[in-house]
Parts: C-alpha cells; structure tokens; sequence
C-alpha cells in the first residue's frame, strides 16, 4: 500500500512539474478538458393560436410562418389578372400575347403576443414574382418609313417588356384591443374578396383582394357577430376614374377614357362601416362606405378654377352558406353592390376601367369592330361641378366537392355602368365631335355593362398540393346604337390603322392553368 500511495503522489507531482514547465501545452490540454455546456434553448410548440405556431425563444411571443409557390399560364391575354379587354390584348393581332406565364413565391409572418390588453398580432405577407413579357409600347421607326415593334430593347421609348420581377407588399398591419393598423383587407370586402369560386381576377360586383392602409375599430359581440369601423387610403385602390371631359382627345376616347384623368390629391380617407355574422351554417355581411371625389383644375394651371368637391357612397350585401345538401363542404358565395361615385367598391381593384375590344365586322366601310367603353367616379367639364357615376353589381360561385381530391366551381359576375343625362352630354358631346360617330348624339350612349361567366377546377393529389383549370368567358355590352362608327386616328401602340370601325358588343375568352403548393 505505500509503494502504490508513493507511485501515485509521485505521478501526480511530476505531471503538475511538467504542466508548470509547458506553458502553452499545458492551456491546450485544459481546454481539451470535458467542460459543462450552457443549456439550450429549445423551440416549443405554442397552441395558444391554433398549428403552426412555436415559441421564439427566450420570449412569450408565437410566430408561425406559411406562404406558397406559384406556376402558372394564362391564354389569350398579356396579363395574368384581367380579360382580354384593353391594349395589345385586346387589339387580337400580331402584338397580342398567346399565352402570358407567372412564378411566384410568397411569404407570411403572423406574430401573436398574449397581453392585459389582448392579443397583440402583427402580419406581413409579400411575394417575390416573375412574369414573361410581351409588347407593350408605341413602335419605334426604322429608316425606311415603316414601325418597328420590339420587346428586346428595355427603357428606350417605344419598345416592349422583357420579362421581369417584382416584390409586391400584400398586407403588413398591427391588430391590438381590437386596433388594426396599416395595410390590411379593406372592411368592405367579403372574406372570399373577388374569389367566389374562381382563380380569374376579373369579377366585377364586390370589393377585391388588394390590401389597403386603414385604421379600423373591430367590436366583437360574441356568437360570431362583429363589427368594424375603418377610415381607409383612397388613392390608388379605391379610386376609378375621375373625367375632365373637356380634356378628352381622339387617343384617349379610342381606348374608353373619356376624358383626361384629373384626380386630385388626397384629402379625406375612405369611410367605411361592416357588420357580419359568422355562423357554422355561413356568413352574413353588409357594409357601406363614403368616398370623397377631390378633382385637380379645370386647365394646366390653379388660376383656371376647378370643381367642388363630391362624396360619393357604396352599400353591398353578402350572403354565404356551407354544406349545402348537394355534398359535403359544398359552398355557395354571393355579393352584390350599388354604388354612386364610389365605383372602384363594384369594379375592384384588379380590374381595368377602360375598355377597347376589337374583332370583325359585317358592316359595309367598317374596317374592324371596336367596343369601347368606362368605368368613373365622376366627370365634369370645364366651368361645372362633378357628375357622379352610378354602378351596380354581384357575384357569386356554387363550389362542389366531388371527393377530398378534386373540386369543381361555376362562378359569373355581372355589373353595369350608368351615367346621368348631364354626363352623357358631356360625354357624348366628346365622342361625336372628336371620332365623328356616324349616329350622332341621339346614337350616343356611354353606359355599358359588363358580365363574367366561367368554371374552374381543382385537384389535389396530396395536401397543400393543388393544380387548376379555369376557364373564364367576359362580355363588354356597349350601349351605342346599333350599326354606329366612329372615325379613329392611328393607334400606334396596337398597330390599328386609321379607319372606320363599327360600334359593336364583343368578348373575350382566357383559360388559366396554375400548379400551387402552399406550405
């Protein structure tokens, strides 16, 4: 025992006399030492909200991220959220787009906080998107007289659109004791927006998808009723057209504006007021808003006066039911809405308000047939006050769920334009003088109606995984009487000759196929 006691202090002081004398070495065998590790923190599941959620560590604050990618194509348009009804698209010629392709990828952060207030939540949404390009601008010249249209040159005037990306901010808004801050679904929209059962971006009769910056109050009175009072930007969402008749051209009226665009500043946000019931059996919502029409001057400088100021207003009714007897998760969406001087609550905000559709023609001197036609706020003419404009609308889908792989939708829109006999005359007065409409003012009438037939369908192979068809058929139903012309310059940007075109009702056809997966 004293031998082995003796070897072992004998051990032990010469390893600390060679520690002593190694300096350097002797740190690195410490370091090489096992040592006890800081504790991780790791990510927890947070259920307070629903899945998805988890704990950032080291606080009580839920974060859930989600978001989706994009592929699809869309025939006979040059773009993916209209009909054929405007532009190149719709001049149906060598310019115009057979098919127009996007990608996109969006994300979401929905964060959640439970206070003595409430739950404090914040939301942002954005989408990172690539879309194929076409043509787009007025031609260039070419030495030997005639225009060269282009789409591989970018910036230099004239030439069209290569394809390109974009970054688009949806939503990014604060809630908090029943607040919502900054840039959130308007109050007015339903919670299917202009989707009733369809993929197509083009129905008129409610409010659209398109976020907007508000301030809004939601009360909460249990049993799935609440309601919500907003004051919301109005430029650029919810605001059409605001006419200067007395601006009109021959260029402009050609392609369905009816004057030139004289919107004014901001000066009073958008007033809007909803309520809606909520229930296992569907949803219930109304909703009216006030919307100021604040014009710029009546010539190209303050001296030349300008017009007074004019609130206009739009109501909308909705109604949805689930699990109708037709099948499971059945659903049928519906909305309708009037409007007067408000017409962007009817025409939504990723719909166009100027309309040019060509096609053919049996009529004797006509080269072509051309729709045309406008949606406005109001229109007005040098020395007068503001006309407002009148619109009405609905939509609606009835979606069947054939099994848990595949459904299918059929969805129309309708909504029409209607302007009083003053602003008819203003307008009229325009189109007679300036593109010599053969009828005259007793043939004129700017009024229109505009309707959306279609079906869509989806399937899903696995969860989150969705691929779509959707087949959309738009009408424009122009007012002009019957076998009326009207005499247009050039038009250099869609190549249409200078000619004779007959006034006439037309349509468009588009057909999109998207492959989604959300996650």
């Amino acid at each position: 025992m004293k031998l082995t006691k003796s070897l072992i202090l004998g051990s032990a002081a010469m390893f600390a006399g060679a520690g002593a004398g190694a300096g350097a070495g002797a740190g690195a065998q410490a370091a090489d030492l096992p040592v006890k590790a800081k504790a991780v923190e790791y990510v927890k599941i947070c259920s307070l909200y629903g899945a998805g959620f988890y704990y950032l560590p080291g606080t009580d604050t839920c974060i859930k991220l989600g978001g989706y990618l994009r592929a699809e194509t869309v025939f006979a348009t040059n773009g993916v959220y209209d009909a054929a009804n405007a532009g190149v698209a719709a001049a149906h010629n060598r310019l115009s787009n057979y098919y127009t392709t996007r990608s996109r990828e969006d994300l979401n952060i929905d964060t959640r906080t439970a206070t003595q207030y409430g739950v404090v939540r914040t939301y942002f949404d954005a989408a990172f998107t690539w879309t194929s390009g076409g043509y787009t601008g007025a031609g260039t010249t070419a030495v030997n007289g005639s225009t060269a249209y282009s789409g591989n040159a970018v910036g230099a005037a004239g030439t069209g659109s290569i394809a390109g990306g974009s970054l688009g901010i949806y939503y990014a808004f604060i809630q908090f004791a029943g607040f919502t801050f900054g840039k959130a679904a308007s109050q007015f929209s339903t919670p299917w927006f202009n989707y009733p059962g369809n993929t197509f971006d083009g129905l008129p009769g409610g409010g659209g998808y398109d976020a907007v910056n508000q301030i809004t109050y939601t009360a909460d009175f249990g049993q799935g009723i609440t309601a919500s009072f907003s004051a919301q930007d109005q430029v650029v969402n919810y605001t059409t057209n605001i006419w200067n008749v007395s601006g009109a051209t021959a260029a402009g009226l050609a392609t369905g504006a009816y004057g030139a665009n004289d919107i004014g500043a901001t000066r009073a946000p958008d007033l809007v007021a909803m309520l809606r019931v909520d229930q296992a059996w569907g949803l219930f919502q109304t909703a009216i808003a006030a919307h100021n029409n604040h014009t710029g001057y009546y010539g190209v400088d303050e001296t030349t006066g300008h017009p007074g100021d004019k609130w206009g207003w739009a109501g909308m009714l909705a109604l949805s039911i689930k699990n109708i007897p037709t099948g499971a998760g059945d659903t049928i969406n519906i909305q309708g809405v009037y409007s007067n001087g408000a017409s962007r609550y009817n025409f939504q905000d990723y719909m166009g308000t100027t309309y040019a559709m060509y096609g053919g023609t049996g009529l004797a001197g006509a080269y072509q047939s051309l729709g045309i036609g406008g949606v406005s706020d109001s229109v007005f003419v040098a020395g007068a006050g503001q006309e407002l404009t009148t619109t009405y609308g609905f939509n609606g889908a009835y979606t069947h769920n054939w099994d848990p792989h595949w459904v299918t939708s059929l969805y129309g829109a309708w909504a029409a334009v209607r302007y009083n006999s003053t602003a008819k005359g203003y307008i009229c007065g325009a189109v007679v003088g300036t593109l010599a409409l053969s009828s005259g003012v007793g043939g004129c009438n700017p009024d229109l109606n505009y309707a959306v037939v279609g079906t869509a369908t989806y399937w899903t192979p696995v969860k989150n995984l969705t691929f779509t068809a959707d087949l959309s058929y738009t009408m424009l139903d122009q007012k002009y009487a019957g076998g009326s012309t009207v005499t247009l310059p050039v038009q250099a940007g869609i190549a249409k000759p200078a000619a004779v075109y007959e006034l006439k009702d037309q349509n468009s056809l588009t057909f999109r196929l998207r492959a989604q997966r959300v996650w």
